[in-house]
């Protein structure tokens, strides 16, 4: 008997209701799963314009905080740092002051993105010399490449929120510095 009223019951639809029931819930689960992803993807990534008109964006303020540097003889040194980013659409002046016992650099640079190419020109006061800057990023994240007549140095920062790194590789004068800032 109870054979014969679980067949009627799917014969009424009944049985077959629930399993489409089912499927449809299931399916709009899916769909609102899908359409979440979406919008937090749309709210997360830059878009391509917003990248190249505020490639600087997040950087701008005040930083400070510490790393270490390598000398040319090999040794290495604790050094704080402060650094300085006035940001203005596709320009930004830097400047990063860092100090040890024994060691200085002040590091100035004027620098603008276009396109996702980074150019302009630098200056280190303590030392009398400058030079032109070229590389590629945005969004915070960049590869430089510093020269001047007997240096080259490479400089790569990322940006994430409060916090910054800086890592410094060179040819000359000091071999490299690793500094971490936030604000």
């Amino acid at each position: 008997m109870g054979h014969q009223q679980a067949y009627l019951a799917a014969a009424d639809g009944k049985h077959r209701a629930s399993k489409s029931n089912a499927i449809n819930n299931a399916l709009v689960a899916i769909r609102r799963l899908l359409m979440a992803a979406a919008v937090l993807f749309a709210a997360v990534a830059p878009s391509p314009g917003h990248a190249q008109s505020a490639p600087f964006a997040g950087m701008a303020g005040n930083w400070a905080g510490g790393g270490t540097i390598t000398l040319d003889d090999g040794s290495k040194e604790r050094i704080r740092c402060r650094a300085s980013y006035q940001v203005s659409g596709a320009n930004m002046t830097m400047t990063l002051t860092c100090a040890s016992d024994a060691y200085k650099f002040q590091l100035s640079a004027n620098v603008v993105s276009q396109g996702g190419t980074v150019s302009g020109t630098w200056s280190e006061a303590s030392r009398n010399v400058g030079g032109s800057l070229q590389g590629r990023g945005s969004g915070g994240n960049f590869d430089v490449v510093a020269s001047a007549a007997g240096f080259n140095a490479n400089i790569s920062l990322h940006t994430s929120g409060n916090k910054q790194s800086i890592g410094m590789r060179a040819d000359a004068q000091f071999r490299a510095a690793a500094i971490s800032l936030s604000r």
